[in-house]
């Protein structure tokens, strides 16, 4: 078990964690939670987190932890495998089984990326939000956690600064690439349509991350650009570096979802996210700027004249105000801690 006397290489964030959420682990007192995508990003930040607060608040959760490969979980994740409160279930999203009864679901199981066959992500989105929300209700569990994606607006009209929950427009259905879109707004109805007194979905609209954990060599820019200069560099921007994004650090992420989990009014969407935009070429030179000496950084494209930039920007208004959440690590800091993370992280087994 991680403790604070063997000092967490997260231990930091994770004690900022604790604190951020409050009186939301009171709500998780004696709880029992199942988690679905276990070993993916978010499925980590959600475990550590769980996990610390438990062993600071002494909680006695106790934690469902759905992963495909229960051998590769032990290996990556040892101090979580092996943590008393955890019981590891192996098997797929779209057709797994679990006789436990649990208090709450949080389904942060997903796939995405440009490698993975659109008719394949499709369904295990749909499919497995669907096993999922049966099997919450056949747990007996009240509150469902969706980890939803900003993709469910399609593309950002240009003259939106912040996409707002209320949002109208949405992907093309007729394009292959809205896959993953187009699954993410069919688990969010499958949500609404399962809601009754006895279950309460809630929803997070998940849009850019930064953090431990992210991987460096997936669809991500933001770890791309952390892999490069960890490399020695360059940076290299893969278009002409226009695009808007904006990133919340993966610690702000975590208090976030379990706020939503428990705070969050079922089936009414919040956007999760950072509100302060960079241009995708600025962000390269920001990642440099972490490094000493910076490396170069390569944008591959001349930008078009008279093309107005891509935005993938949420206003968080919505979830601020209902909720309390706030973003309390800005980007240059939390490239910082991701970038020590990855230079001095303790190899598992040190855990």
């Amino acid at each position: 078990m991680v403790t604070a006397v063997t000092r967490h290489p997260l231990a930091e964030d994770l004690d900022r964690v604790v604190e951020q959420c409050g009186s939301i682990w009171s709500d998780l007192r004696g709880a029992r939670v199942f988690v679905t995508g276990g070993t993916g990003f978010f499925g980590r930040w959600l475990l550590e987190t769980l996990l610390w607060a438990d062993d600071q608040r002494r909680l006695g959760v106790r934690v469902g932890v759905l992963t495909r490969d229960d051998a590769a979980f032990a290996g990556a994740a040892p101090h979580l495998a092996r943590h008393r409160a955890i019981t590891v279930h192996e098997g797929d999203v779209r057709r797994f089984a679990a006789d436990d009864r649990f208090t709450h679901v949080v389904h942060a199981a997903t796939t995405s990326g440009s490698r993975v066959d659109p008719a394949v992500m499709f369904d295990t989105i749909v499919t497995g939000t669907q096993q999922a929300l049966a099997f919450a209700r056949r747990a007996g569990a009240r509150r469902f956690l969706l980890t939803s994606s900003g993709a469910v607006y399609g593309r950002q009209p240009p003259e939106v600064s912040h996409l707002t929950e209320e949002q109208g427009s949405g992907p093309d259905p007729a394009d292959p690439s809205s896959a993953y879109a187009e699954g993410k707004r069919a688990a969010e109805t499958l949500c609404a349509v399962s809601a009754d007194a006895h279950l309460e979905p809630t929803i997070a609209r998940c849009f850019a991350f930064v953090g431990p954990y992210l991987p460096l060599d997936a669809h991500f820019a933001i770890g791309n650009f952390i892999r490069d200069g960890l490399d020695g560099g360059p940076i290299r921007v893969a278009g002409d570096g226009t695009p808007f994004r904006s990133y919340l650090y993966a610690a702000d992420l975590a208090a976030w979802l379990w706020t939503i989990l428990i705070k969050g009014a079922p089936v009414r969407p919040y956007n999760v996210g950072s509100e302060a935009a960079i241009a995708i070429a600025d962000l390269a030179r920001v990642v440099a700027h972490q490094f000493a000496p910076p490396p170069d950084v390569h944008v591959a494209k001349v930008p078009a004249a008279g093309v107005a930039p891509e935005r993938y920007v949420p206003s968080t208004a919505r979830a601020r105000r209902e909720l309390g959440v706030a973003q309390t690590v800005s980007l240059a800091e939390a490239l910082q801690r991701t970038q020590r993370w990855h230079r001095d992280r303790l190899r598992p087994a040190e855990l």
